[in-house]
């Protein structure tokens, strides 16, 4: 019985380590209000071990708001894709950024 709660517990621990790298959780908003044109970022010089996200803009709920762009740690493998707005039909859609293969 030991044995067998051990082993259920090893794979439990296994498979919590593994599924937050195989995972994407995709965050989306709609709204009717386009997002202003984006302001002229100067992208910092290259970074080793990091990635540069451009600045993008955020909706608090009233309006947009500008977050500029910031270093991510590289993940080697993966690339990075920033959050962006999109049209959909006469709305805007939201979509988080993320990490793909």
């Amino acid at each position: 019985m030991r044995m067998q709660i051990l082993a259920g517990g090893l794979l439990l621990a296994i498979g919590a380590a593994v599924a937050p790298v195989n995972s994407h959780a995709a965050v989306g908003v709609v709204i009717g209000v386009a997002p202003p044109v984006a302001p002229v970022e100067v992208i910092p010089a290259a970074r080793v071990g990091y990635d540069w996200t451009p600045g993008y803009w955020h909706w608090n709920g009233y309006r947009h708001v500008w977050v500029s762009g910031y270093w991510l740690r590289s993940r080697p493998g993966w690339h990075w894709v920033a959050p962006r707005w999109s049209a959909y039909g006469p709305r805007w859609r939201y979509s988080a950024g993320y990490w793909a293969r």
